[in-house]
């Protein structure tokens, strides 16, 4: 990860190379990332790398057993939990691809501004068989449309920038040359709302999700 502070917004980048798949490293990263920015800035932007936001999970981890996945899997949920209950407005650019856990991360945001071009957003767990976490479902009730949710969350529909709009993955969507720089812009004027307030109404209106998700990590 990189950070990188644009006068009272952090700024996390995140390129692997490759997939930016969600795994230890890039877990621990977000930690370190958030842990920084309550302490030198007011806003959060997280960012991908051009064409990838993130395609989920770790597979190599996943694969070394039922143990190895179940600890990713822990691990995400934690994070994608301090995300989504994160007192600073946080504001997702998304540069490209955005499957299964990196769908989830873009969830978690605030704001989501993504990328025009041949990209796929959503959920493919069905797809591959697998069920969803409780964090996943609740991430998804809270933040998808519901006429989508069928469609996205059972069906593994996979969305273009447009449609991932409809079926609320994103808020906008802009070329790609311009994602990060709105995001900013974004994530700068939310820091200008008082901070205390913006906090406490973002926990009270999710409540019951951080509830649910909590209860689902004891």
């Amino acid at each position: 990860m990189k950070f990188e502070r644009k006068d009272d917004v952090a700024v996390l980048h995140f390129d692997d190379g490759k997939a930016n798949a969600v795994g230890h490293t890039l877990l621990d990263s977000l930690h370190e990332g958030l842990d920084q920015a309550a302490a030198e800035a007011k806003a959060v932007v997280v960012t991908g790398r051009d064409g990838v936001f993130s395609a989920g999970f770790d597979l190599k981890e996943i694969q070394k057993g039922p143990e190895a996945a179940a600890a990713l899997v822990g691990k995400g949920a934690k994070t994608f939990l301090r995300l989504f209950s994160h007192s600073q407005p946080v504001v997702m650019a998304c540069t490209g691809h955005a499957i299964a856990a990196g769908a989830f991360l873009l969830l978690t945001g605030d704001n989501r501004i993504g990328a025009a071009g041949e990209f796929k957003l959503g959920l493919n767990e069905t797809a591959i068989g697998m069920s969803f976490p409780v964090f996943g479902i609740q991430l998804a009730t809270a933040r998808l449309d519901p006429r989508h949710l069928t469609r996205a969350v059972v069906q593994s529909e996979l969305y273009d920038p447009d449609g991932a709009v409809a079926a609320g993955y994103l808020d906008r969507v802009l070329p790609p040359e311009q994602v990060l720089d709105a995001a900013i812009a974004q994530a700068a004027a939310l820091a200008e709302l008082p901070g205390a307030a913006y906090a406490k109404n973002k926990l009270d209106v999710r409540a019951p999700y951080l509830a649910a998700i909590e209860a689902s990590l004891d």
